[in-house]
């Protein structure tokens, strides 16, 4: 069993920056991949990052390469989420998630925390 709690999230400026944090509860956090995910209202929940075990492994939602950072430490069993430029199209709940490989599709995690609220203002 895992528990996820997300923070970082906030009220930005467009071209602005933020970090989400989302720290794991459990010894077994290292053998997880991790993921991050958004959902906008009245739109379907979107994958945005995810990340290996080790972290050797990234993969991003187009629209956001170049400008999102998805990384972890498993130390500290915490992984993160840089966002830079942000958007107001970023605007969105961002939920961490944890899963058995670095999916895309939100139905392949197991684990998810309660979401944190990023909001862009243009």
């Amino acid at each position: 069993q895992v528990q996820l709690v997300e923070s970082g999230g906030g009220l930005v400026q467009a071209g602005g920056s933020l970090r989400l944090s989302c720290a794991a509860s459990g010894r077994t956090f290292s053998s997880y991949a991790m993921g991050w995910f958004r959902q906008a209202p009245g739109k379907e929940r979107e994958f945005v990052a995810t990340i290996s075990t080790g972290g050797a492994k990234t993969d991003y939602l187009d629209s956001v390469k170049g400008r999102f950072t998805i990384s972890r430490d498993n130390g500290k069993n915490t992984v993160y989420l840089r966002m830079n430029s942000l958007k107001p199209e970023d605007t969105a709940v961002y939920y961490c998630t944890a899963g058995a490989s670095t999916y895309s599709a939100w139905n392949q995690y197991s684990y998810w925390g309660q979401g944190t609220q990023v909001t862009v203002s243009s």
